[in-house]
């Protein structure tokens, strides 16, 4: 028998891999969850680029596939 999914509570796919977050979690919430808070990183959510100014009014939704770069320096 499955069991029920905690109301506060969703599951997101970040990269491939199955993340539990907050309902209601916004892109900010889910780096700061990740230890990404604050880093320079390019976002997608299902596929859609989210712009730096937009992770705190973006929410997710149970099942978004959210993927994650990192800003690499080089020289």
């Amino acid at each position: 028998m499955p069991t029920p999914q905690n109301p506060a509570q969703q599951t997101v796919f970040v990269n491939g891999d199955s993340t539990p977050v907050a309902a209601h979690c916004t892109v900010t919430g889910l780096l700061e969850v990740l230890g990404l808070g604050g880093k320079r990183v390019a976002v997608a959510v299902n596929r859609d680029v989210v712009a730096r100014s937009r992770y705190g009014y973006v929410t997710l939704a149970e099942a978004d596939r959210v993927e994650i770069l990192e800003a690499v320096g080089g020289g």
